[in-house]
């Protein structure tokens, strides 16, 4: 029987140096797209989903992402002395229940495999949902609803990918591919950042994963692969095999909000959906076509 998918792990540890001075005393995760951190757009997507609990792995610096989804009573007590109802109403629903979220340190930066292994105890035996904030998707169905549905379909791991351009697979999880029905495609292997000539496909993983615990023996193992880091892709690769294991092609737009490009592009993007701005967003953008 196919175990509910309740748990979800965002790894927030990293420092963020692309974006100095930004993120010298602020964690790049609660950087606002619109008006909505990263992380938020993370957390609501997996709620989405149907995730319950939520672990993140930290570093020094990084209560604000706690304090995000935690009461504010003086703010809260403001709003509603104001009448500001709708930024209350705003409020409460980022809030996350008592017991839904617990935090872990990682105080080495070892590698991502090593900050889903420092979760291990909130994993324990359940499969679990991982999400990369970084990834912002822009989608009509959340991504990792997506992952969901296709996890329950076939009661195994299962990535979220999509095709890089054949000579940037040194920067990326590469997949090996078997049967493929254009959508859901089964794994066959796992390279992390293989150089394009021994790249054995240009799909790539990002950053939406749903796996099964198996994982976190493999990752037990404290093996150093690429950048002489503890690599998720390559404990990824071990359970190959063992238990089912797909790519899922995923429908949507990705914006890479760890690229200072990919921010602008996702702030544009999201704020064209929104139906009170959008109009404006698109006059000020007519200003500058022939910049």
């Amino acid at each position: 029987m196919v175990k509910k998918l309740r748990k979800a792990v965002l790894p927030v540890a990293g420092l963020g140096t692309r974006f100095l001075p930004a993120t010298k005393a602020m964690a790049k995760e609660m950087l606002p797209v619109v008006d909505r951190p990263l992380i938020q757009y993370a957390v609501d997507e997996a709620r989405a989903a149907g995730i319950e609990q939520f672990c993140m792995i930290t570093g020094r610096g990084k209560i604000a992402l706690v304090e995000h989804f935690d009461v504010a009573y003086e703010l809260e007590a403001t709003l509603k002395q104001r009448g500001r109802d709708a930024e209350l109403e705003t409020l409460r629903a980022a809030q996350l229940s008592p017991g839904d979220i617990v935090t872990v340190r990682q105080q080495v930066p070892l590698g991502l495999g090593h900050a889903i292994w420092c979760a291990r105890a909130f994993i324990g035996d359940d499969p679990f949902a991982i999400l990369l904030p970084d990834d912002l998707i822009l989608s009509d169905t959340p991504c990792t609803q997506q992952l969901a549905d296709a996890y329950y379909q076939t009661g195994g791991s299962v990535v979220a990918v999509c095709e890089v351009p054949p000579d940037q697979t040194n920067k990326y999880g590469i997949l090996k591919v078997g049967r493929d029905d254009g959508r859901l495609v089964e794994v066959t292997g796992l390279v992390e950042k293989p150089r394009p000539e021994d790249a054995p496909s240009n799909l790539s993983i990002i950053g939406r994963y749903v796996l099964l615990p198996d994982v976190i023996e493999h990752l037990a193992r404290m093996e150093r692969g690429a950048g002489n880091e503890v690599q998720l892709t390559d404990g990824m690769a071990r359970m190959i095999g063992n238990t089912p294991f797909h790519g899922l092609r995923y429908s949507g737009t990705r914006f890479d909000c760890g690229d200072k490009v990919g921010f602008l592009e996702a702030q544009i993007a999201f704020a064209l959906q929104r139906p009170e701005m959008a109009a404006q967003v698109r006059g000020f953008l007519r200003k500058y076509q022939d910049a």
